[in-house]
């Protein structure tokens, strides 16, 4: 028995007017969940604690079975064992990302965050710019590094978890309001404007049409986690798809696998079919019992506030990633159970994350559950089903003792 989860990140949403009433992933065309609805358990799942931020730290440690509450000690720390960083306990972690901010106030208060992700900034453009930052703002007990695409990492030496504001949260806004109290971060982000916003290569950017990559932005703080590991909790070989370093990071921190795939870069033009192989390599080649499929599109175009584009990214997992994984497993004879779900909504038009609980279609190609027409959040929120902690719902996935329903 082979399982997998495939996780559709910020894909749950609101009916939206300009869709006929209809959420991003009722509107989509979605072939392959339409066929798998009427044989699965459709239902609601709450994946991000009361009292706890919705972000996708809280909320994939949740749907990959570690109760936020316990193990959760900040995003950043999560995203520097993706990267190799070795952090001690006393070391705080602090995402760095890099946005493009408005340039025509006088003031870096003043000034209004456009997008928290600079255009989806490509790795090697943000390569380039991170390397400017750690010359420029380089000080004793402050550390720098590389991540993916606008997602960095700063690690501070004997430092305080302080509370700071995600980029994506504060879209549109003056960013004054929001700047942290920490003087030294305060200190080192205005300077990152004055050292990017010249900086040869955004002026390229900005010729071409692309954002201005024009600020740090720190946030998510946190010290050094401790997950169990994820073989020695569920008896299974376990490995991870994912372009985000959030991801992988989990899956450092658990033990599992991260497989790499060629094109993955967490944006809508992903290389959704090589994560696909790359998820049926794993199972039928290597031995692995489980794979994790994370796919970023749908939760970038909802910060965007792309209803259509939303619907492409839907549309290309359910093509690319559903189909090809379901009829690869088949074709092979194996027997295998299949998870999907977001792991919070993104709805477009907020453009930021939500604690709602999200919708999950649980298919086992065994046995025929009494499902839906359709897999979206009204028919999900109409079956009566709600998981109240997400962190449980992984021991439903791997529980294969379900009687045949019909």
């Amino acid at each position: 028995m082979k399982y997998i989860i495939v996780l559709c990140d910020g894909m749950a949403d609101e009916p939206l007017g300009e869709l006929g009433g209809k959420t991003p992933l009722g509107a989509a065309k979605t072939p392959n969940m339409d066929v798998l609805a009427p044989k699965s358990e459709i239902g609601m799942v709450r994946t991000v604690p009361e009292g706890m931020a919705p972000g996708s730290d809280t909320a994939n440690l949740s749907v990959i079975g570690y109760d936020p509450r316990r193990y959760y000690t900040g995003r950043s720390p999560l995203e520097a064992l993706s990267i190799g960083v070795d952090m001690e306990p006393s070391d705080v972690a602090f995402r760095c990302n890099l946005v493009t901010l408005t340039e025509e106030q006088d003031t870096y208060e003043d000034r209004i965050i456009t997008d928290h992700s600079s255009g989806e900034i490509s790795t090697e453009d943000a390569s380039v710019l991170m390397d400017a930052l750690k010359k420029g703002l380089a000080r004793e007990g402050y550390e720098f590094y590389v991540g993916t695409s606008y997602r960095h990492l700063l690690v501070q030496k004997q430092g305080k978890v302080v509370e700071l504001t995600p980029p994506h949260d504060i879209l549109t806004r003056r960013i004054g309001d929001y700047l942290p109290k920490e003087p030294v971060l305060r200190e080192m982000m205005e300077k990152s404007y004055e050292i990017l916003s010249l900086h040869p290569l955004n002026i390229e950017r900005k010729k071409n049409g692309k954002n201005s990559a024009n600020s740090a932005w720190f946030w998510g703080a946190g010290t050094r986690p401790a997950l169990t590991s994820f073989e020695e909790k569920n008896k299974k070989r376990g490995a991870m798809i994912s372009a985000v370093d959030l991801l992988k990071g989990i899956a450092a921190g658990a033990g599992m696998h991260n497989i790499p795939v060629k094109g993955a870069n967490g944006g809508l033009d992903t290389n959704y079919a090589g994560k696909a192989q790359a998820a049926v390599d794993a199972l039928l080649r290597e031995g692995y019992d489980f794979v994790y499929i994370h796919i970023e599109a749908p939760d970038e175009m909802g910060h965007q506030g792309s209803a259509e584009n939303k619907i492409k990214a839907i549309e290309n997992i359910d093509a690319y990633i559903i189909g090809s994984v379901t009829e690869a497993l088949k074709a092979a004879g194996e027997e295998f159970r299949m998870l999907i779900l977001p792991d919070h909504p993104t709805p477009v038009r907020i453009r930021t994350h939500t604690k709602d609980p999200v919708p999950y279609l649980l298919y086992d190609s065994r046995h025929t559950f009494k499902g839906m027409r359709e897999y979206n959040e009204e028919t999900a929120s109409q079956t009566g089903i709600l998981e109240e902690e997400g962190y449980t719902l992984i021991t439903h996935l791997f529980d294969c003792s379900l009687a045949e329903l019909s």
